[in-house]
């Protein structure tokens, strides 16, 4: 059989166009989105996989990485979802390096996006800086020293990658 040491490229699927005669290249959407799955479970625990699994479409999950409270997980199934320092935040992080009223996740349909509320400290997006950003499954915002990963729903993925 194979070598476990060998990687394997993605199968592309090479079609013709009639109209050019150039070659469009497709990446395989199996392929595609076995290796999301792939990056989430290295990433992700037994029970933190089967949460993102069963995440209705519409909705997201937070899972804290690192800092207070690792592995606490938030459902991000509202319009508008507040996070902060301030005990009547939807997401309650205590924590001093936390702005009482620090960032917000806001969904339109079944994307969503994390906006910075003027913090002292800043909201990042992947390591960036942001004031405000559209969030990609398996992306990392960091708010104070809390560094969460963000998990859309696998039904909305899926979709999302079929049309």
């Amino acid at each position: 059989m194979g070598n476990s040491d060998e990687t394997h490229e993605p199968e592309r699927v090479v079609a013709p166009d009639s109209s050019t005669g150039s070659t469009d290249t497709t990446l395989n959407f199996s392929q595609e989105f076995a290796a999301q799955l792939a990056a989430l479970d290295g990433a992700a625990t037994v029970e933190e996989h089967d949460a993102v699994a069963a995440l209705p479409s519409g909705s997201a999950l937070l899972v804290v990485r690192r800092g207070p409270n690792t592995g606490a997980r938030f459902l991000l199934d509202s319009d508008v979802t507040s996070v902060g320092r301030h005990p009547e935040a939807d997401i309650f992080l205590d924590d001093v390096t936390v702005s009482r009223r620090h960032a917000e996740f806001v969904r339109h349909g079944t994307a969503f996006e994390v906006n910075d509320l003027g913090s002292l400290n800043g909201t990042y997006f992947d390591g960036t800086r942001i004031e405000r950003a559209l969030l990609t499954d398996g992306a990392e915002v960091q708010i104070g020293k809390f560094r969460l990963t963000f998990y859309a729903s696998r039904l909305d993925l899926v979709r999302a990658a079929s049309e």
